[in-house]
């Protein structure tokens, strides 16, 4: 029983997703002639008639979907009987032709708000029972991503909340007897939805234990979707890190044996150095960054980017591109030198806490160089880099 109705979701959602296509082609070809905007739509409509009538019928979901067809089947009619050069036929043809895009427009929208619930209904079901079918749950939860990548649409959104599906993928995130991938992808999707409309997701990111559990993972996957939250929601999700005593955990990532959480981590640092306030960038100083952020600056990954900048003869965007080039393979390159940057230039702090801070980094670095000509290097970056 239930494979037969799955099998019979599959054959309508696969119509759908045809007439969906017929209905953009007639939509974006308003001045194509009426044979050639017939086709696709004539075949859709065909397949959609011999086989899901008696689901037109029966189900409420697609009764507007009907009547849009019906609607759709009478204009192409009139365009193929409206062949005349007279002007009564040119102005039934414009008029048709019109109504005919407005229809085709309705119907598109129609059919991916009904291709729309079904995915969600489907991804809740199997966020529910992720054991049941692994594999599937993270298709549907790419699938997901896919489509809020498409832009902001009001109709998904208004299913998005009132099926309560950001509950659902933050209980996902949090289960640590889910598996890593399941968990993972729930949390690329809650940062998905925080770019598709950021202003109504992002109380629910605050309120909840979406960054606790990102940060307790502290996988490469998890890492990124947090640093990108941090890009989007900017101070208050670093007052809520701080203030939740998270800074220590994320610091401690910069000591990763894997290579690609310590890049992560470095990024994190950045962008809360940018748009952190004094407690927050007060925290990590407590936490040894200048010091790790040092280590990793004498390790085969870093090296120091000042030479590049006087390097005589390079225009600024020769300089800008070797610098890039070299920051990509030498992540770590200069990593004192950029955090004052962010500092300097960011939004989290007043002009006196930037004095202020600026002269604690000198003082840690005065204290953790091992020789003079290391001190005199990191320290004429952060001075020259971080100067207005």
């Amino acid at each position: 029983m239930e494979e037969a109705k799955k099998e019979e979701n599959q054959q309508v959602s696969k119509i759908l997703e045809t007439l969906k296509r017929a209905s953009h082609d007639l939509k974006s070809k308003p001045n194509a002639s009426p044979n050639e905007k017939n086709s696709s739509a004539t075949k859709a409509l065909s397949e959609l008639e011999n086989e899901a009538d008696a689901i037109l019928s029966s189900d409420p979901h697609l009764s507007t979907l009907s009547q849009h067809l019906t609607n759709l089947k009478t204009l192409i009619e009139t365009l193929q009987t409206s062949r005349g050069y007279g002007l009564k036929s040119y102005l039934r043809r414009r008029y048709s032709t019109h109504e005919l895009v407005r229809v085709a427009e309705l119907i598109e929208a129609e059919i991916q708000g009904l291709i729309d619930r079904d995915q969600i209904e489907a991804l809740i079901k199997a966020l529910r029972t992720p054991h049941n079918n692994e594999e599937e749950c993270v298709r549907l939860l790419i699938e997901f991503q896919n489509r809020l990548s498409q832009g902001f649409n009001r109709d998904l959104q208004d299913l998005i909340l009132k099926s309560k599906l950001f509950t659902e993928l933050e209980t996902s995130l949090c289960d640590p007897n889910r598996s890593k991938i399941i968990r993972e992808q729930s949390g690329i999707a809650i940062g998905a939805l925080i770019r598709f409309n950021k202003d109504v997701f992002v109380g629910e990111v605050l309120m909840g234990m979406t960054i606790r559990a990102l940060i307790s993972m502290g996988s490469t996957a998890s890492l990124s979707v947090l640093c990108s939250l941090i890009k989007l929601i900017k101070s208050p999700l670093v007052d809520e890190i701080q203030s939740n005593g998270q800074i220590p955990k994320i610091i401690s990532f910069l000591s990763s044996e894997e290579l690609q959480i310590r890049v992560l981590a470095m990024d994190c640092v950045l962008e809360i150095g940018y748009f952190g306030r004094k407690e927050a960038i007060e925290a990590m100083l407590a936490e040894g960054l200048i010091e790790k952020l040092v280590e990793l600056q004498r390790s085969e990954l870093g090296g120091d980017l000042i030479e590049m900048g006087r390097a005589g003869g390079l225009n600024k965007r020769v300089r800008e591109s070797e610098e890039k080039m070299f920051l990509e393979s030498h992540p770590f390159a200069s990593c004192v030198a950029r955090f004052a940057v962010q500092l300097e230039v960011g939004e989290g702090l007043r002009q006196r806490e930037r004095r202020s801070l600026k002269q604690e980094i000198l003082g840690r670095l005065k204290a953790v160089c091992v020789s003079d000509a290391e001190a005199a290097t990191i320290m004429a970056e952060v001075l020259w880099g971080s100067s207005p």
